[in-house]
């Protein structure tokens, strides 16, 4: 069973034999790319670390899984991180006894700052029963298609409003998506270099031994509550004049998960509306 973790930014999946907690998004670093800009904050990471450990407890996990972005930095490493990243996974290793990395497009040159017990995933994905984890910023494997649930980070997905006077309200999200499988497995063969496959099953089956059945995509909201987000009832022109895109990832834009008709939940699990919805209230948000 797969559920939200009340109230924080996580995802806990029950099987028969694990309880397994599911976290994305920590940019552990970021403050150091925002000294580069002149603005110098004290390191947040024991910030970070404390919601990190108040979200075991309440988990009780055996296994915690992160989706990707662990660090901020994306292709080198920041001195600070040489320093916050391994005290972070020692300190969750005394509470937790298996932990593992799904690396996102922010984990350049991780592995040599994650202690020993901490395990790097495929960037593809791994599948636990029923669910397919991934980062989001790259395909998942073929075979994540055969779970009927799929879980992703990278989007940081918040809510964005003003008020009357011109206020503008943000929320952190949890949002629920239909999938479109015939559309999803045509789209994933393409990118396996499958070049425009008429029976995109039966091309699954016969290539790859796969049968999908996936069904629903959950999007993981960003674990470090510094960063902010992107508003996915955001409508418009953004900056560079073109149409406000409020999905990224290739999984999003292949138009095999349904966005629009999405379900958008707060942390506490109160249902505002489909993203359809909420861009009707959301107008002038940005």
């Amino acid at each position: 069973m797969l559920a939200p973790l009340q109230p924080y930014p996580a995802l806990l999946l029950r099987t028969k034999d694990e309880r397994v907690l599911i976290v994305a998004d920590l940019h552990i670093g970021w403050e150091v790319a925002l000294a580069h800009e002149g603005v110098y904050i004290p390191s947040q990471t024991p910030k970070i670390l404390n919601e990190l450990q108040k979200t075991v407890k309440v988990a009780k996990p055996t296994r915690l899984i992160f989706l990707g972005d662990v660090k901020h930095t994306v292709a080198k490493t920041e001195l600070r991180e040489w320093h916050d990243i391994p005290n972070l996974f020692e300190t969750l290793g005394r509470s937790v006894p298996t932990i593992q990395v799904v690396p996102g497009n922010h984990d350049g040159n991780l592995e040599p700052l994650l202690p020993e017990a901490v395990s790097l995933l495929p960037t593809t994905g791994v599948k636990i029963g029923e669910v397919g984890l991934f980062h989001g910023h790259a395909w998942p494997t073929p075979e994540l298609l055969e779970c009927r649930t799929l879980v992703m980070g990278h989007i940081h997905p918040i809510v964005a409003f003003r008020d009357p006077f011109g206020y503008r309200i943000t929320a952190q999200v949890l949002v629920k998506a239909q999938c479109d499988k015939d559309r999803l497995a045509k789209s994933i063969l393409k990118a396996s270099k499958v070049k425009d496959p008429k029976k995109p099953m039966e091309t699954l089956k016969n290539r790859f031994n796969v049968t999908p059945r996936v069904s629903q995509l959950f999007i993981l909201p960003c674990f470090n509550q510094f960063l902010g987000g992107r508003p996915v009832n955001r409508t418009g022109i953004d900056k560079r004049g073109g149409r406000y895109r409020e999905y990224v990832g290739p999984i999003l834009r292949s138009k095999g998960v349904n966005t629009d008709e999405a379900e958008v939940y707060l942390l506490d699990r109160t249902f505002l509306g489909t993203v359809a919805q909420l861009k009707t209230l959301g107008k002038g948000a940005s």
